[in-house]
């Protein structure tokens, strides 16, 4: 029963965005197209006990497109702001080829201009990636509170104004497009570093890898679509190199860069040629200057930490965070030298007190002043929820621990 579950789950978190965005097409109401979906999951629980389809997400799709059928019937009148539309009176407007991917179209028809932006982007990862509260609130660093609060008020403002889950047309996607990216990259970003389980997630990186792809050719202007893109390629480009054989992750500084991807190093470097030539300084163009200034060089040593550094204070100025004011010190405590690092964290334990990345950080420039970085680990493992991370920030704080003991 354990396996089976595991299974259902896994093919629920995979398939989810793909199968919900197919139903919307052929529902044209996002409340059916989940409903549809949550029978399926459902039902498979039930059928699978006795005998695992070869092809588990075949068999959800097809499932769920029954379950719609079957709804359509039991209704009497459909509902004028959700009609449920299938293959014999699918809407022909030019939005069917505007996004021909199920998963783009879902993530573009949940971001409605209507939404305040984060409201969009906290619903969209909800309904789309099925991201849970705590996910989302990683992403956004901040309270689950916070999180359960805005999809609650996504929800309701839909509700008031009668707002209608529709495909956007070509003229309607720019409005879109930077709750897309922000989808996208908080995608990325949790197959990057998963909240719990494994360090990483390939298929959910490889799947914002692709959707990315397909962004860029939507909107082919779009410099923060290519930013987007290269963050994403150099990420995905270093992804064999971050875990170890016990599956701690390891630091930029240690990985064997002659194993780093270069196809997609190449890639990430072809977008970020192109954000350039379209004038692109706006944040996910820097974020991706900062890649490149870490993967073109040769070893960790060379790294250019002054282009690194005036990089943070750009982004800093147009998307200003405690998270890139962290990653800032971080930059200035390899060009400066860890005591201005530390004096650059001293703003950031407040807005940073939940966030163990803050502690591990000051733990490492405490250590290089010749503090004692102890506590600060200790709050870090307290606080990390990764398994590879804490178990990596166990062993610093056992290292160091050791080298203290009288010999």
């Amino acid at each position: 029963m354990a396996d089976l579950t595991a299974i259902v789950d896994d093919t629920v978190r995979t398939e989810r965005g793909r199968i919900v965005g197919g139903l919307l097409r052929l529902c044209g109401s996002l409340d059916a197209a989940e409903e549809a979906f949550q029978e399926a999951a459902l039902a498979a629980v039930q059928a699978w006990r006795e005998d695992v389809p070869s092809n588990p997400g075949a068999w959800l799709m097809t499932a769920a497109k029954n379950s719609a059928k079957d709804a359509r019937r039991r209704r009497v009148v459909a509902e004028a702001k959700a009609p449920l539309l299938f293959e014999d009176d699918m809407d022909t407007r030019d939005t069917i080829d505007t996004v021909s991917d199920d998963y783009l179209r879902l993530i573009f028809t949940c971001c409605h201009p209507e939404l305040s932006t984060d409201n969009q982007i906290a619903l969209t990862l909800k309904v789309v990636a099925g991201f849970s509260t705590e996910e989302i609130a990683r992403a956004f660093v901040c309270s689950e509170a916070t999180v359960s609060q805005r999809i609650l008020r996504a929800k309701q403002t839909i509700d008031d104004k009668s707002v209608g889950y529709v495909i956007p047309e070509r003229k309607d996607l720019a409005e879109r497009v930077g709750a897309a990216l922000a989808v996208l990259y908080a995608m990325f970003n949790e197959g990057h570093t998963g909240r719990s389980g494994p360090l990483m997630r390939l298929d959910l990186q490889a799947e914002a890898l692709r959707l990315a792809r397909l962004l860029c050719d939507l909107v082919p202007r779009e410099p923060e679509a290519f930013g987007a893109l290269a963050i994403m390629a150099f990420g995905a480009a270093r992804a064999h190199t971050r875990v170890d054989d016990e599956g701690l992750p390891i630091l930029l500084a240690a990985q064997d860069r002659s194993r780093w991807n270069r196809e997609l190093l190449r890639e990430g470097l072809m977008a970020l040629r192109r954000a350039r030539s379209l004038g692109g300084r706006g944040p996910y163009v820097l974020q991706a200057e900062i890649a490149a200034a870490h993967v073109t060089a040769p070893k960790w040593e060379s790294t250019d930490w002054a282009t690194i550094v005036a990089a943070y204070d750009a982004l800093a100025e147009v998307s200003p965070s405690p998270v890139v004011a962290l990653n800032r010190a971080v930059a200035v405590s390899m060009l400066a030298g860890p005591s201005e690092g530390l004096a650059a964290l001293k703003a950031l334990e407040r807005p940073l007190e939940d966030y163990h990345l803050f502690y591990a950080t000051r733990a490492d420039m405490l250590e290089r002043t010749g503090g004692d970085p102890r506590p600060d680990l200790e709050t870090a493992i307290s606080l990390a929820t990764n398994e590879g991370e804490k178990r990596l920030l166990e062993r610093r704080l056992h290292d160091r621990l050791a080298r203290m003991r009288p010999s």
